[in-house]
């Protein structure tokens, strides 16, 4: 059975890498589906190898697409050498390519550095799902292997995204209460990042906060 490498959503180009992922979010697609809108199955059979992925990519005109970016049924930052490999060789084969990266931005204490400084350069985008306003809440939400610290490590993986000449954003899921939502709002001002709101179902569209 093959399996779903590279996939189409709206405009953009998705890439799948993994499975895995260091949070386990207590709203997550995942814990109740395979797929997102009309996909096929996300869930791997192996990790794609970076040949396996740029093979892949040849069946698709990249330059039809607005963005392309690496987000699937795992965390793409666990594979943070291959992504940033794949991404700098489309680079090369499509000059004006736009990569992004939806990620939990966890990544610094995966690889205990500043992953930030690696990505500058090669990946444009960079939206981060912030989940919550404070660390309890959102280690209560997220459920993730790191602990109490997670939330202000990706607040700092932000921060260096946007020093880096990154293009960062935050998002949350509309699930969130009102005035959660507000207080997120709050912090993403104070940062000087923008926020995101997204519709838990995955089949609406997402909406930004004012």
């Amino acid at each position: 059975m093959s399996m779903t490498i590279l996939y189409e959503l709206g405009e953009n180009l998705y890439i799948n890498l993994t499975n895995r992922c260091s949070c386990r979010c207590v709203f997550c697609l995942r814990n109740n589906a395979d797929h997102v809108q009309d996909t096929d199955n996300l869930w791997l059979e192996h990790e794609p190898s970076v040949e396996e992925v740029l093979s892949e990519a040849e069946n698709f005109r990249l330059e039809q697409y607005q963005e392309v970016v690496f987000c699937g049924y795992g965390e793409p930052t666990e594979r943070l050498d291959d992504l940033l490999v794949i991404a700098k060789m489309l680079k090369q084969r499509h000059p004006g390519l736009i990569t992004r990266i939806n990620t939990n931005g966890l990544s610094d204490l995966r690889f205990q550095e500043d992953t930030a400084k690696r990505m500058a350069g090669i990946i444009d985008k960079v939206s981060i799902s912030l989940n919550a306003s404070n660390p309890e809440h959102y280690l209560e939400l997220t459920r993730n292997i790191f602990g109490i610290h997670s939330y202000d490590s990706l607040l700092l993986f932000a921060q260096h995204c946007r020093e880096y000449g990154i293009d960062v954003r935050f998002s949350i899921v509309d699930l969130l209460p009102e005035q959660e939502i507000a207080e997120c709002k709050q912090i993403s001002d104070n940062l000087s990042i923008p926020l995101l709101i997204r519709t838990f179902e995955p089949n609406q569209q997402e909406r930004t906060a004012n």
